[in-house]
């Protein structure tokens, strides 16, 4: 047994299945079901996904005037004509910006959660790094979450974003993104309980390239659903299958 496994009962306990048990009932199109023309984290990836049937994942950024943007790059250049970053723009300018050529726009968070009205679950990974401020974003999710009735959930990489989220939206489901990158040390085992006792997530979404993972396993088993990104391959997919709850996935992982 893990000597960590009693700190982390105590310290990160479970949430009960009736709030978090939906997680584990769906697979979740990447940024929406993208490829073939149709452009990541834009309307018409999502409206693929939901024609399907699948939940979405989608990613978050904030605008110069403090909206949630539905973006993944910090840059506007891979995706766009445009060449600045995101924060440098308001909400407006963003939204008419062409994604990929194509005739999507850049969506705001409000856009998506009216677009998917409640339809499929939705995931949102909140974007952070260390010298950007996280709580004014994390204000603007929680602005546009106002009133959605949809099964919806946060997550982020960021221990800080999800412990904002535990003290200043406690309604809204959160999880923890982790990446082991390789570092399967004692230290490393350290750093990822730390974070889970920091953050004290609900569900944890991991890098499927670490599964099996024993500190992802023990999560699990304690009732932690866990997801995993990002499942792009047939192979890939039947690891998620023994290994996980759901996969977040895109291209041949999705099936």
């Amino acid at each position: 047994m893990s000597p960590f496994g009693p700190l982390d009962s105590w310290l990160a306990p479970p949430s009960g299945e009736q709030r978090v048990g939906w997680l584990r009932a769906h697979a979740y199109a990447h940024r929406g079901l993208h490829g073939g023309g149709l452009i990541e984290n834009s309307p018409s990836a999502f409206a693929a996904a939901i024609e399907r049937g699948l939940g979405i994942e989608c990613d978050v950024q904030r605008s110069r005037d403090g909206e949630a943007i539905v973006f993944h790059d910090w840059e506007l250049d891979r995706l766009t004509g445009e060449s600045s970053p995101v924060k440098a723009r308001d909400a407006a300018d963003l939204t008419r910006i062409a994604l990929g050529g194509t005739g999507d726009t850049i969506p705001t968070l409000a856009d998506l959660l009216a677009q998917i009205g409640g339809k499929v679950p939705l995931l949102i990974e909140i974007k952070s790094k260390r010298e950007v401020r996280f709580g004014p974003l994390c204000l603007a999710v929680r602005r546009a979450l106002e009133g959605y009735r949809g099964p919806v959930a946060v997550m982020s990489f960021d221990p800080r974003v999800i412990r904002w989220f535990r003290a200043q939206a406690p309604h809204i489901v959160r999880g923890l993104v982790v990446t082991e990158e390789g570092h399967r040390t004692f230290s490393g085992s350290v750093g990822r309980h730390l974070a889970l006792w920091q953050a004290k997530p609900e569900f944890l979404a991991y890098d499927i390239r670490d599964l099996p993972s024993r500190f992802a396993c023990a999560q699990r088993r304690r009732g932690l659903p866990l997801l995993t990104w990002t499942v792009r391959s047939e192979e890939l997919a039947g690891r998620a299958r023994l290994h996980a709850d759901a996969p977040i996935a895109e291209g041949a992982g999705v099936g």
